[in-house]
């Protein structure tokens, strides 16, 4: 009787344990991959102010797809477009550019540096141009003034010492307006106590830059839009300068062109509507052989000496064979006057 008794206890226990484990089993089908999905709340930024509720749909375990624990990385693209590069950037010219409302400013399609600091940041070298660029200089829309009132020449494009003189020098006094020769954009507004003081260069329409040195003050501003025969600065002798003058370059993706290429300074003019650009302009030392004895020796009269320590008017006359009235003459100065050091002197 008690092992009857026994054995349905047994029996009674294993049908209960067996039903608990169906019902498990059950459950555990049901929800196993069961992951109740979140409710999302969009509110406006910087508030508590709901917007919307959005429901993520519960997935289903059969789409998903297996997990993989490594996945490749994807390439992202960056808009660099703002970062800050220092002195100078590349863009993209397009062929017309609105400076305002009615000024539009053309501009062949390729990519070019804007550098507000640095002269001749292109680094190309124009001797190894291939081709004959034509340049349109002026038309009725976009003409050409003279840098100033009057435009004598106290020193030429050439070489100087040890140096090359890339510009042409034109008299002036202190204080005389000097203007834009053609339409364009101040690129650089700059002071180089070295060399051309206040100085500006400005990127032209036509393809051109120029640059004016030794500005009591310039005027027009770094960006600025100006028409040619605009105000841009003041005349003056700043830098390293013997006395009042324009130091005026004409340049073509940096590389300098005698003025007197394109203009007839004594005759206050343009040579001409266009202007061919060839590698044979930026060769220099053999043009300078081909302008004959003449042209050389006009050159050779201009003659420069940079003041050192020790040196007097007297031992700078003897070094150079002229007279130290000749000196005094040539500078305004007298034979009482202080010489600073860096100070050019004209000697003959």
């Amino acid at each position: 009787m008690l092992l009857k008794k026994i054995t349905f206890f047994l029996l009674l226990c294993i049908c209960t344990l067996l039903g608990f484990t169906a019902q498990a089993q059950k459950k555990a089908k049901k929800d196993l991959f069961k992951v109740k999905a979140p409710k999302i709340k969009y509110v406006k930024p910087d508030t508590t102010v709901l917007i919307k509720h959005e429901e993520i749909q519960d997935g289903d375990p059969k789409s998903r797809g297996a997990f993989s624990p490594i996945k490749k990385l994807s390439i992202v693209s960056e808009d660099t477009s703002s970062l800050d590069l220092g002195e100078q950037s590349i863009v993209e010219m397009s062929e017309e550019i609105q400076m305002d409302d009615s000024v539009w400013v053309k501009i062949a399609g390729y990519y070019a540096i804007w550098d507000t600091h640095n002269i001749n940041p292109y680094r190309k070298d124009g001797r190894q141009i291939k081709d004959t660029i034509d340049l349109k200089l002026f038309d009725e829309n976009h003409p050409y003034k003279m840098p100033l009132v009057k435009t004598p020449i106290t020193s030429d494009f050439g070489f100087r010492g040890y140096r090359w003189h890339y510009g042409t020098d034109l008299d002036l006094d202190t204080g005389d307006s000097v203007k834009a020769a053609f339409d364009g954009v101040i690129r650089i507004s700059k002071w180089d106590g070295g060399g051309y003081g206040n100085y500006l260069v400005v990127r032209h329409v036509n393809g051109l830059e120029t640059l004016y040195g030794h500005l009591s003050k310039p005027v027009a501003k770094v960006g600025q839009y100006v028409k040619a025969g605009e105000l841009i600065g003041w005349g003056g002798s700043t830098g390293r300068s013997s006395g009042p003058h324009l130091h005026y370059e004409v340049r073509y993706e940096g590389n300098p062109i005698d003025p007197e290429e394109l203009y007839d300074f004594p005759d206050y003019l343009l040579k001409g509507e266009s202007f061919q650009v060839t590698s044979a302009l930026f060769n220099y030392y053999n043009r300078a052989k081909k302008k004959g004895s003449s042209s050389a020796s006009r050159a050779r009269r201009t003659v420069y000496h940079t003041v050192r320590s020790g040196d007097v008017l007297g031992s700078i006359a003897r070094k150079y064979g002229v007279s130290v009235s000749q000196i005094t003459r040539l500078n305004r100065i007298t034979t009482r006057t202080t010489l600073k050091l860096g100070r050019r002197l004209r000697i003959k």
